[in-house]
């Protein structure tokens, strides 16, 4: 038993906040943004607008792809860091969204390297007979904790959603997954404050992120440089047998450095981070959906998606579409 994509589905919020903007509140300039980190725009939510509406739209974008009614989904599997609630999780806020009743929905919680980790947790369940069709989406409003006045970190990160609906299948699909995390590194990205730690800042608003950039930098480019190699190990393969890449979209350069080392033009790589910055756990199933619909992606392709987050965590999935 195997589990395969056979839809995605993507959403952005309507509003768009340039690099221009962004050089009228802080101290920056478009061409530095560009430079640094190859993002020229991003989305943020609305007022009102959550993560679970964000989710809904992509979700059923994907479950329109790929031809399947709600209620044949068997199983949720929500990757956010930012939840509209502490509970119930946004998963079951999707659930109830879309009239599912009974099946398990859970949110998986892993920042950037999130939809990688959910997605690999919903091939376990289908490999193991014990789901048929999941959906699978990554969510975020990252602009709900980003300081808008500090320029290291708020021109990184965007809102969207992606998702995709994963089946079981006689034929082989996800080939194989990658986890990995080391909480030594928290504190070079993270949010000092939670409901059990630092909790008087929640609660005067000052629950943003924060980031050691060039430390995460360099720890982004060596770990995910060693889990290609481990990918490709795993499966007895040489890097010219990979497709297309579709990476995490946090920054241009960990992208191109990645690709470096696939010895993969960047033609075979597939970027939005110009388009929604950062969208942490959104950013790889949004790259995936664009690149399905404007038919790069073909079906048989291989596909390697990667991801690198706080926490640190980092992996991979090497599947076929």
């Amino acid at each position: 038993m195997y589990s395969r994509i056979t839809g995605t589905g993507g959403f952005l919020p309507e509003k768009v906040l340039t690099n221009h903007d962004l050089e009228q509140m802080v101290e920056t300039s478009d061409a530095w943004i560009r430079e640094r980190t190859g993002i020229e725009k991003r989305h943020v939510a609305g007022e009102g607008e959550t993560t679970c509406d964000l989710a809904e739209a992509a979700s059923r974008r994907a479950l329109a792809a790929a031809g399947v009614d709600v209620a044949e989904i068997d199983l949720i599997i929500v990757a956010t860091t930012t939840a509209d609630k502490i509970f119930p999780s946004t998963a079951c806020l999707l659930q109830k969204r879309l009239g599912i009743h009974g099946p398990a929905a859970f949110d998986v919680q892993a920042v950037c390297s999130g939809f990688v980790y959910a997605l690999t947790v919903a091939d376990k369940f289908i490999r193991t007979g014990s789901a048929k069709k999941a959906l699978v989406v990554g969510a975020e409003t990252l602009s709900r904790i980003t300081d808008w006045s500090d320029r290291s970190t708020c021109v990184l990160f965007g809102d969207g959603a992606g998702a995709v609906v994963l089946e079981a299948s006689d034929e082989p699909g996800i080939l194989s997954t990658h986890l990995h995390a080391d909480g030594k590194y928290d504190e070079l990205l993270h949010v000092p404050t939670g409901v059990s730690q630092n909790y008087d800042a929640v609660r005067q608003g000052r629950a943003f992120m924060e980031m050691q950039g060039n430390d995460v930098f360099r720890f982004a480019v060596r770990t995910l440089g060693k889990i290609v190699d481990e990918t490709l190990a795993a499966n007895d393969m040489k890097k010219g047998d990979i497709d297309w890449l579709v990476p995490h979209q946090a920054n241009i350069r960990i992208i191109a450095a990645t690709a470096k080392k696939l010895n993969m033009p960047m033609e075979r790589v597939v970027v939005t981070v110009n388009e929604h910055g950062n969208t942490s756990a959104a950013s790889v199933p949004l790259a995936l959906d664009v690149a399905v619909r404007d038919g790069r992606i073909q079906r048989g392709d291989t596909l390697l998606l990667e991801a690198f987050g706080g926490g640190f965590t980092w992996g991979s999935v090497l599947l076929k579409y």
